[in-house]
């Protein structure tokens, strides 16, 4: 096939307002100027009180899940050099340190995984406080419950996040019912190192 001197000169004629090569759709640089001044010609709006008191709240909540999360990462690894029995401690702890780290990373999601965990872990921890184990396995106990503290007190969001994860409709009543539900599974988690 023969191109003639005006074939090429359409093919190499630009048709666009700009190159439109891989850089250009990479770099959009003149594409974010532009909506740079754009987003500066609108006014300010200020948020009305309910818009700032949910800001607020949800600032405090990533805060505590933050908290949260690291208390629970103390406790899988405190956990860990715990001896194995017959509750299978040391894989609790491993589920526990993986949550701890996807609520760390953010994932709101994690706090029922972490919640599960640390109320599966506790019949492995609790029997070692007072256990004549010796005194490291005595401090190691105590200091993993104390941090298994801040995340079962967060019993309630968790059961609020387990509902989500379940894939029922997040209603107050079925909240509730996944809260009773956990506060079910930890009597019972409480009852085991007695047997």
């Amino acid at each position: 096939m023969l191109l003639k001197v005006n074939d090429l000169d359409d093919m190499t004629r630009d048709t666009c307002h700009g190159s439109n090569t891989d850089t250009r759709q990479l770099s959009p640089t003149a594409y974010n100027l532009s909506m740079a001044e754009v987003a500066a010609s609108i006014p300010d709006v200020v948020p009305d009180e309910r818009t700032a008191r949910h800001v607020q709240s949800r600032t405090k909540h990533r805060k505590d899940h933050v908290w949260i999360a690291l208390t629970a990462l103390a406790a899988s690894m405190l956990a860990l050099p715990l001896a194995q029995n017959n509750w299978h401690g040391p894989e609790v702890a491993a589920t526990l340190a993986v949550a701890a780290t996807a609520m760390l990373a953010g994932q709101r999601w994690a706090i029922a995984l972490v919640v599960l965990s640390e109320l599966m872990l506790a019949p492995t921890i609790i029997p070692r406080i007072v256990s004549h184990a010796g005194l490291f396995a005595n401090v190691t106990g105590l200091l993993a419950v104390m941090a298994i503290v801040p995340g079962i007190l967060a019993m309630r969001r968790a059961a609020a996040a387990m509902v989500l994860l379940t894939g029922w409709q997040r209603t107050q009543r079925s909240c509730r019912r996944a809260h009773v539900a956990l506060i079910a599974c930890a009597a019972l988690v409480s009852l085991i190192p007695l047997f």
